[in-house]
């Protein structure tokens, strides 16, 4: 028989994560400045994302274990995730797990921040019979929530009732009252091929109004959106938007308290377009990246892949800022960038999370350090 759980009510506070920076410092030896201040959030300079995996039993448990410890440990108060990957089982995984560490007196539900994403067609990895097309068929064609015509090329629907619906869903499949954070996941890039930019333009809009309604029943407290390409080519790219155009956007919807504050793209050693490239526009300032677009703007950056998914452990790169260590080496710039909160590191075996997890036990570089690591790492004078 499987276990119930009951909802987890409430969400992330600036006294609840306060009290868990001060926990991780004073009991846990983490130093201070591992923790960013955020909207008045203490959050870790490193979370943990859950993407990878199979939808086995097996990974299921690894995943619940890895979160279990990491946030445990003092390293992570920052837990990302999204209704496709592995098919919910991912969102059901940290529902397990959080009701595990408030049950065992560990935390409470107002000490660590909840991301998840939705856009991306899913099917129930609890159903492994019925694939993804079919569930859609069942759950959204055919009881007429969603027509075909609403699936983007990239397998993408924004429909507002689909995002309604995948809200729901997540909240339910991680046993929460309120999620921290919700993002539009890769949108721009799942449909400009697709429609016009204006068409996108209204269809965001949409979107952004049912995220505002969300949060004014508290369902959700910030949203966001989690993007791929968007935010890293050239103003003159199909696939660019512009982080102030976005903002503006939000106000028109939400006012001067929308809850627009949050982007999450790739970077990394590989991936550097954040930091280098210069694409962004806020009011009269030109040439910004969109690290300092987003200081500009008042939103916070969470990162993927700093890893590459496993790629760049077996890349040759200089040592700098003392870190000698391969995983400290590939996050300890990414999460010393400014307007950086902390890159997203999957890690499900134990190996793997007691490695990633010494990372917090290292200071980020200072300002200067940071400047001097960019010239050794990106050849800039």
């Amino acid at each position: 028989m499987s276990k119930t759980f009951e909802i987890l009510h409430g969400y992330a506070t600036p006294d609840g994560t306060k009290n868990y920076a001060n926990n991780a410092i004073q009991k846990r030896g983490k130093p201070s400045s591992h923790f960013r201040l955020f909207d008045g959030l203490y959050l870790s300079s490193v979370g943990i994302g859950t993407y990878l995996g199979n939808t086995t039993k097996e990974d299921d448990e690894a995943l619940e274990n890895a979160i279990y410890k990491s946030v445990s440990s003092g390293a992570i108060n920052v837990i990302d995730t999204a209704i496709n990957y592995r098919a919910m089982k991912s969102e059901r995984s940290i529902g397990r797990a959080l009701n595990s560490l408030i049950n065992d007196g560990i935390i409470s539900r107002d000490q660590v921040f909840i991301c998840t994403k939705n856009g991306y067609i899913t099917n129930d990895g609890d159903y492994p019979a019925i694939d993804v097309m079919e569930y859609l068929q069942r759950m959204y064609i055919s009881t007429g929530i969603i027509k075909p015509d609403d699936i983007s090329s990239g397998y993408n629907v924004l429909n507002p009732a689909y995002i309604e619906r995948c809200i729901d869903k997540s909240l339910t499949n991680m046993h929460l009252g309120t999620i921290d954070l919700v993002y539009v996941h890769n949108a721009l890039e799942s449909w400009y091929e697709d429609v016009s930019r204006e068409e996108f333009i209204q269809m965001l809009t949409k979107v952004f109004e049912i995220y505002e309604r969300y949060r004014s029943n508290n369902k959700i407290r910030y949203y966001g959106m989690a993007t791929w390409t968007c935010f890293r080519v050239t103003p003159d790219n199909k696939e660019y938007l512009s982080l102030e155009e976005v903002v503006k956007l939000a106000e028109k919807i939400g006012g001067n308290e929308h809850g627009f504050r949050f982007i999450q793209l790739p970077y990394n050693l590989a991936y550097s377009e954040a930091l280098v490239l210069k694409n962004q526009t806020v009011g009269a300032e030109k040439n910004l990246n969109i690290l300092e677009a987003a200081a500009r703007l008042r939103i916070g950056i969470f990162t993927s892949i700093p890893l590459f998914q496993g790629q760049l452990l077996r890349a040759s790169i200089p040592d700098y800022g003392g870190s000698g260590d391969q995983v400290a080496k590939l996050i300890q710039i990414i999460r010393s960038s400014p307007s950086i909160i902390a890159p997203l590191i999957g890690q499900k075996k134990r190996e793997h999370v007691e490695q990633n997890l010494r990372v917090s036990d290292i200071p980020p570089m200072s300002k200067e350090q940071f400047e001097k690591s960019c010239a050794i790492l990106f050849k800039k004078s």
